[in-house]
């Protein structure tokens, strides 16, 4: 199994289903790092390579390095211990194509994890995005969201958390709330009616 494969089984592990090897969390999810690699059969430095080279850091050891968890994306009820905190004026979250329809609709909804996933920035949303096909992405009107009292939470790999986004604090890219055209394989707003009220 390469690294990636296993990056990804240890993600099934810590957010989904620890079960599948016969392991079990505790209330904040973590794992005991011994029975962890005596279950998967790895060894003390496969780990650390694989929780050092993940590209968006979703491991974490404990300080003593006993134990392990994910940092987020949990679909088990786990408490990360995370303090509310103030979120920047505007966040982003990347979706696809077949999705968007709901969202505007709806809002963004957590679905089976147990936070919606907001990124700081553009070009990380749009990479999640990419994940699930013709990325978009929504521009959260994070500063109003906290002054209607609305919680967020920073995750330790910097991914921000809140439990549900209304539509009203959405929109797609800078704000154009018009017909979407593709263009190369990524759904972007057309340019020439740009509006900069939502935030």
């Amino acid at each position: 199994m390469d690294i990636i494969s296993r990056s990804k089984f240890l993600s099934k592990i810590l957010r989904h289903d620890p079960g599948i090897i016969g392991l079990q969390l505790d209330p904040n999810g973590w794992a005991d790092v011994t029975e962890l690699l005596q279950r998967v059969h790895w060894s003390i430095p496969d780990l650390d390579l694989i929780v050092s080279t993940n590209n968006k850091q979703r491991f974490e050891f404990s300080p003593d390095k006993t134990k392990i968890r994910a940092c987020q994306g949990h679909s088990l009820p786990v408490n990360l211990n995370l303090n509310p905190l103030q979120p920047p004026t505007k966040l982003y979250h990347g979706t696809c194509d077949t999705a968007i329809a709901p969202i505007l609709a709806a809002g963004i909804d957590k679905r089976s994890r147990t936070h919606v996933h907001l990124s700081l920035d553009y070009a990380t949303a749009l990479k999640v995005g990419s994940r699930h096909g013709t990325p978009i992405v929504l521009e959260v009107d994070s500063e109003t969201m906290h002054k209607d009292g609305v919680q967020f939470f920073l995750s330790t790999n910097n991914v921000w958390l809140t439990d549900f986004v209304d539509k009203k604090y959405v929109r797609v890219s800078q704000g154009v709330a018009v017909t979407l055209i593709p263009i190369q394989n990524t759904i972007v707003p057309p340019t020439s009616t740009t509006d900069n009220s939502f935030f």
